[in-house]
């Protein structure tokens, strides 16, 4: 019983201790709590007045504007993630912007692109690929060629073309850009059975599941923030974002047997082509008969950095060659004087 109570009174020592502490500690944080040394707050506010593809988003209402208000936090806070993708739409948006005019599509569809895969070449852990997150079977229903060789789900420009099919078709359904947006991460029939169960005609008045129902909010905050990027202090020089390149385009309408070969051949490395060209998927690009593929490179390609080594080893090659012709002249003129020799005794 003593041995208990001696433990008791220890283990009250040992707590009342650790307050004492804990109190000191608090009030030195309090004395020397300096808030000039936070990052200064952006002021993030949702617009009273904004749109998707010409439709008016209701921001009147609380819910709408709070999912609205999240995006703009999660994304305007990921300060990395969303300079790169600042540095990117330099590159692409020019290209999509020109195709969706071309094709029909309102401009806004761009940001889709951006939510799909922050307009990178990326796979999605269920197979969904490239700047549009096709999968196999979509992509193949909407015109784009993908087997072992050849998987055009990795162009950009193809994919974007492939998206505005969807688009345009999910348009024709439901009548309406917002909900024809919403599809393309839920599915046509996803919506249509959404908007059928909950007698709804509208994306804002649907209860979807948590991916689809931040879907559209994310593409309406990348709108905001991408064209207004200085408000939410994303400073990138012109000369720092990433740089839209001059192309030559080289037409191949016969089987390539070995692509690193043929990118020798032609100046560059294996991995330049398929940086221009990632719908290159093998070693090889059989070319069927009518079949013509395009390939693109920069007019200023970088050079082969293998060729500085190639170079020297040619060069070591032709020293040692030359060591073993001098060598074999020796061997013979000495060979020669053996022999005259043996001839004179």
């Amino acid at each position: 019983m003593k041995n208990f109570a001696h433990y008791l009174l220890i283990l009250l020592s040992i707590i009342l201790i650790s307050y004492i502490s804990y109190e000191k500690y608090e009030d030195y944080q309090a004395k020397n709590y300096n808030l000039e040394a936070f990052p200064k707050a952006i002021r993030i506010e949702v617009p009273a007045n904004f749109d998707f593809a010409g439709e008016k988003v209701p921001t009147y209402e609380t819910e709408v504007r709070e999912r609205f208000d999240r995006e703009l936090y999660v994304n305007i806070y990921w300060q990395a993630q969303t300079g790169l993708i600042i540095k990117r739409v330099n590159r692409w948006f020019p290209q999509i912007e020109k195709i969706l005019k071309e094709e029909g599509v309102p401009d806004d569809f761009k940001y889709i692109a951006v939510i799909e895969s922050d307009l990178r070449n990326v796979v999605s852990p269920v197979g969904a690929t490239g700047f549009w997150q096709f999968m196999e079977g979509t992509g193949k229903e909407f015109g784009l060629k993908i087997n072992e060789e050849v998987d055009e789900r990795y162009d950009p420009i193809k994919s974007t073309y492939a998206a505005c099919k969807y688009f345009k078709k999910a348009y024709k359904k439901f009548g309406n850009w917002t909900l024809a947006a919403a599809s393309y991460n839920r599915g046509m029939g996803g919506v249509n059975y959404a908007l059928r169960k909950q007698k709804a005609k509208s994306f804002y008045d649907l209860r979807l599941n948590t991916q689809t129902a931040r879907y559209l909010y994310r593409a309406l905050a990348f709108k905001e923030i991408l064209q207004n990027p200085a408000k939410y202090d994303f400073h990138i020089p012109r000369d720092l974002v990433y740089q839209q390149e001059k192309m030559n385009s080289i037409e191949i309408d016969t089987t390539i047997h070995d692509l690193p070969a043929f990118s020798k051949l032609i100046g560059v490395s294996y991995k330049t082509l398929k940086y221009y060209n990632p719908w290159l998927r093998k070693y090889a690009l059989t070319v069927k008969e009518d079949e013509v593929y395009t390939l693109q490179l920069p007019k200023n390609a970088p050079s082969r950095h293998s060729a500085i080594f190639e170079e020297k080893e040619r060069e070591e090659e032709l020293v040692a060659q030359e060591k073993q012709d001098a060598l074999a002249k020796v061997a013979d003129s000495l060979k020669s004087d053996s022999l005259k020799l043996k001839v004179e005794e």
